[in-house]
């Protein structure tokens, strides 16, 4: 005698009954419903539920183990890298790759009361993050011009390295990082202009490859008057300090 299937013993996505699913996949199948992008320098905070994080950690330390033993380190009987998945899990999730996984930190902006509607230029802010080719580290420093208006919102010097710091706190390519702080500036603040440049040394290059310990890459993005005068747009870029 055939028996029907019991409608409730069925599995349902994100119900009590996946709970052998791992978290990773959880997020990433409510990213893809939402049709959102889950690119390496997307931050992907919203779809991350409470203790998550959490899961996600040992996720990561497990996935991590398996690595160390393909390559075949002896992680049980060497002292140096006994917890080396654990740390490891953490640099990435808590530490360098942190601007994925965590909400845009909190700015409060001002008022121009003032009506201030001279250059402001804001740096040298050390930035770090890490290219996504290879995972290996790109250490730089950034500088930030800004030309408000009467209806620009004025923000803290260090909200400026705090954008910075979320923004670049993902696996990325040097060039779209700082267009996309470039355009998370331009939300939070609504200035006439904003000139970013960002000078970086890439580890891909000095630490593996051609092994250049020298070679560094500078860019830059203008945005509004940066963009359309040529005086005020070699104004800022005279200001910035020379070269080491």
């Amino acid at each position: 005698m055939l028996m029907k299937a019991d409608p409730s013993s069925q599995l349902t996505p994100g119900g009590p009954d996946d709970e052998g699913t791992p978290v990773s996949v959880k997020i990433r199948e409510r990213i893809v419903a939402a049709r959102k992008r889950f690119h390496s320098n997307d931050n992907i905070a919203d779809f991350i539920e409470p203790g998550e994080m959490e899961a996600l950690l040992d996720e990561v330390e497990q996935k991590m183990q398996t690595v160390l033993d393909s390559m075949v380190i002896d992680t049980t009987n060497d002292h140096n890298t006994g917890n080396t998945a654990r740390r490891v899990a953490k640099m990435y999730l808590n530490e360098v790759f942190r601007g994925r996984y965590v909400q845009p930190p909190t700015i409060t902006e001002f008022p121009n009361a003032e009506h201030l509607n001279e250059l402001m230029i804001v740096g040298p802010i050390t930035v770090r993050s890490a290219c996504s080719h290879h995972l290996c580290p790109v250490v730089g420093k950034l500088w930030i011009g800004v030309m408000p208006n009467e209806h620009t919102n004025v923000i803290g010097l260090s909200k400026y390295a705090r954008l910075a710091e979320w923004i670049m706190g993902r696996p990325q390519i040097q060039e779209e990082a700082v267009v996309q702080l470039a355009d998370l500036i331009m939300e939070k603040t609504q200035p006439d202009g904003l000139a970013l440049v960002m000078e970086a040394r890439h580890y891909c290059m000095a630490w593996r490859g051609v092994k250049d310990l020298d070679s560094k890459m500078i860019n830059s993005v203008m945005r509004g008057v940066f963009l359309k005068n040529s005086d005020l747009r070699r104004e800022f870029l005279a200001l910035l300090p020379r070269n080491d």
